[in-house]
């Protein structure tokens, strides 16, 4: 019956509501994340407990949050984001989307 339960428990947590959000930091970096309770999650990285890498960075400022339809998807889109260059991100914060196809185009230059 437990092992049912806990099944149970983590498809419903994989078909919930996520989040998927960049945060901006007091040096100009920027830090994707993803998560089921986005409020929860902003007011921990400003308390400094949502990562080491935010809270050595404070204050942070949440510059992008885009709602996913599960934890899964959220998850997926920031381990993709994670891996774009700075410029990337930050057309996607504008949502300037000529940008974002021209940055994903790989036979341009390198910035």
């Amino acid at each position: 019956m437990r092992g049912e339960a806990d099944q149970q428990a983590r498809e419903q947590r994989q078909t919930a509501m996520a989040w998927v959000y960049i945060l901006e930091c007091h040096d100009g970096s920027l830090y994707t994340g993803s998560t089921p309770d986005l409020e929860r999650r902003i007011a921990e990285h400003r308390a400094g407990e949502g990562g080491a890498w935010t809270a050595k960075r404070l204050p942070v400022r949440l510059v992008l949050a885009q709602e996913m339809p599960t934890l899964n998807e959220a998850f997926q889109a920031e381990r993709q984001i994670k891996g774009w260059r700075r410029a990337k991100k930050l057309a996607l914060v504008r949502g300037d989307l000529n940008a974002l196809k021209e940055l994903a185009d790989t036979r341009r230059a390198p910035e």
